[in-house]
């Protein structure tokens, strides 16, 4: 096991790598100048290139570059054009708040999809099947935008019983939680029915059964973990895609995490905050990959590695 993480860590370098080499170059493809988003629009032409030479955007783009990879070699990401402070620094106060929305959203998640999925599996082609089919399509298909949305105008403005948006309030983070699980839910369902579904055809299931031995032990001692992999797949990948891709949902209830971040830097061309954020995007989802790597060999004693 551990030659093996130490191999998928090690092909994990030049896959960051590319990564830090694509979002170089695509966030300098952003229209806008980011001295002059900095100086201001009425500051003059001698102004906005003082702090051009400042932030070393005078400097050819393969210089850039170089000066970059040069400096990520250091773990040093450069300071946010916008407060001056380190992008670490800044990346460090807002990703405690994402992490928390991806926790809670993946275990609410898990718990109503697996629910979910056992119980549509367990009462194939009737109505409790259709409901839970129905709720999961549902949930892969309403926007994350248009849910949130219908979230705060529900339960925030005409009820009044949850905040509309920050972190000042600790009910504030309902909201969001609620909908960022939304999709995991409806996903992690629909994998987990079909998960046992297919385990629920195997001949040991119904060998089990003709020896009289009775259906909840079947369901939860021989077939929920033979259909684990695949779900624990889902799970992580969620996980993994919920730390890099709460951008809508941050923004719509004004959540101080990472995707607000993102957003913010973006139009201020803060060109080393928005390439630190997608760096720490695509670390956090491979070491996401390879825990899940490592659930496999507990969920099943058959895997090594």
């Amino acid at each position: 096991m551990a030659s093996y993480l130490a191999r998928r860590l090690i092909v994990a370098i030049p896959t960051l790598f590319g990564v830090a080499t694509i979002v170089f170059f695509i966030v300098r493809l952003i229209p806008g100048d980011p001295a002059r988003v900095m100086a201001g629009e009425a500051a003059g032409d001698d102004v906005v290139e003082r702090i051009r030479t400042n932030l070393g955007l005078d400097q050819p783009l393969p210089i850039q570059y170089l000066r970059f990879i040069a400096n990520l070699l250091h773990a040093d990401f450069g300071r946010s054009i916008r407060t001056g402070d380190t992008t670490l620094n800044e990346i460090l106060l807002r990703l405690p708040h994402t992490v928390e929305l991806a926790v809670l959203a993946t275990i609410i998640g898990a718990l109503l999809g697996v629910t979910l999925g056992v119980v549509a599996a367990t009462n194939r082609g009737k109505i409790v099947d259709v409901v839970a089919s129905t709720i999961s399509v549902s949930g892969m298909s309403l926007p994350t935008y248009w849910l949130g949305l219908m979230l705060v105008i529900i339960f925030a403005v005409n009820l009044r019983w949850l905040p509309a948006s920050g972190a000042e309030d600790p009910r504030g983070v309902i909201l969001p939680t609620v909908t960022l699980a939304a999709l995991s839910t409806a996903l992690i369902a629909r994998m987990s029915r079909s998960a046992m579904l297919e385990v629920l055809g195997q001949e040991y299931v119904r060998t089990a059964r003709a020896k009289g031995i009775s259906g909840r032990w079947i369901l939860f001692r021989h077939c929920l973990p033979n259909a684990l992999l695949p779900i624990v797949t889902v799970i992580a990948l969620q996980f993994g895609a919920l730390l890099g891709g709460a951008v809508l949902t941050e923004t719509i209830f004004s959540w101080p995490g990472m995707g607000r971040l993102l957003v913010d830097s973006i139009f201020a061309r803060d060109y080393p905050v928005v390439q630190g954020c997608v760096l720490l995007f695509s670390m956090g989802f491979i070491l996401v990959n390879v825990f899940a790597d490592v659930l496999y060999a507990v969920v099943d004693p058959r895997i090594r590695y």
